[in-house]
């Protein structure tokens, strides 16, 4: 007879669960998620170490993205360019161009964007060091 109570148990308290799995089942549905689809920005930047932990580099404390000039709206796009960051000690940041865009104004928008970020200094224990990161920007439209 105790088993049965034993069950009946098991079930009484599981009973609840059993009727939320299956009203929530339906958001498992791919068509649900629709709106929880992100369009990337137009923008993208590769190669930024994000974990203050590592410091590896300097860590970046703000990245303004840059904007596609004016110039070249509604045209399609699909150019990069690659930077190196010198980050002082002092976390004074300087741009240095390894491969320039295809459109020079581009490159031009990269660059002042870039000089706008910030950065905590890359440290060697307490000290803060000179550090350096390199940087590649992806500009596409479609």
């Amino acid at each position: 007879m105790r088993p049965i109570y034993r069950l009946l148990f098991a079930v009484v308290l599981a009973w609840p669960a059993m009727l939320f799995a299956v009203v929530g089942d339906e958001a498992t549905h791919e068509s649900d998620h629709q709106e929880d689809v992100l369009e990337l920005p137009e923008v993208h930047v590769h190669g930024l170490s994000l974990n203050k932990d590592q410091q590896l580099g300097p860590v970046a404390k703000s990245t303004p993205w840059p904007a596609v000039p004016t110039s070249l709206n509604g045209q399609e796009i699909d150019d990069w360019m690659k930077a190196r960051l010198l980050v002082s000690k002092h976390a004074k940041v300087t741009v240095v161009v390894l491969e320039p865009c295809k459109h020079r104004e581009l490159t031009t928008a990269g660059v002042k964007a870039l000089g706008r970020w910030t950065f905590d200094p890359q440290m060697n224990g307490d000290d803060p060091i000179d550090g350096e990161l390199t940087v590649r920007i992806h500009f596409r439209t479609r």
